[in-house]
């Protein structure tokens, strides 16, 4: 089984409740198997500030999908809670599924790259990582202690 970790994210409507449906629908197969969930945080929005306060954690999950598959799941849970990639580029959204790692490993593929391409610049994604594992390493990266550590 591989070890997974998937950024949580909603800013519309019951932001706590889709994150919460989005974790039983991943779930939902038996395929994935959540083996933890941070605490949510509110957070400011970036990259298009016009819009509201975001709720943000991370799961870790338990699965034995390949990458792509985990992609996939992920991008087929936001559609079913209504997710609507017309609008800006990171612009207010019902849910927000991102996978940040699997299994320590490194892939860069067209539509997939993990590590996350924008985890390390990101407070709202390593704060919930540190606080499932706070000795996690983001592969070619370094520690997520020392990745937040260079924020400040």
């Amino acid at each position: 089984m591989s070890l997974v970790y998937v950024g949580l994210g909603s800013n519309l409507g019951d932001r706590a409740g889709a994150i919460r449906l989005a974790l039983e629908l991943l779930a939902a197969n038996g395929d994935i198997e959540i083996e933890a969930v941070s605490s949510l945080r509110e957070t400011d929005p970036v990259g298009y500030e016009d819009q509201p306060r975001f709720l943000n954690g991370a799961a870790a999950l338990r699965t034995e999908l390949a990458p792509r598959a985990v992609l996939q799941r992920l991008k087929d849970v936001e559609r079913q809670l209504g997710r609507d990639r017309s609008g800006p580029r990171f612009g207010p959204r019902t849910i927000d599924l991102d996978l940040l790692l699997y299994n320590g490993r490194r892939l860069d593929e067209p539509g997939l790259r993990i590590p996350h391409p924008r985890l390390a610049e990101r407070r709202f994604v390593l704060e919930p990582l540190a606080e499932l594992d706070s000795g996690l390493e983001v592969p070619g990266r370094g520690s997520v202690q020392a990745l937040l550590a260079g924020l400040q």
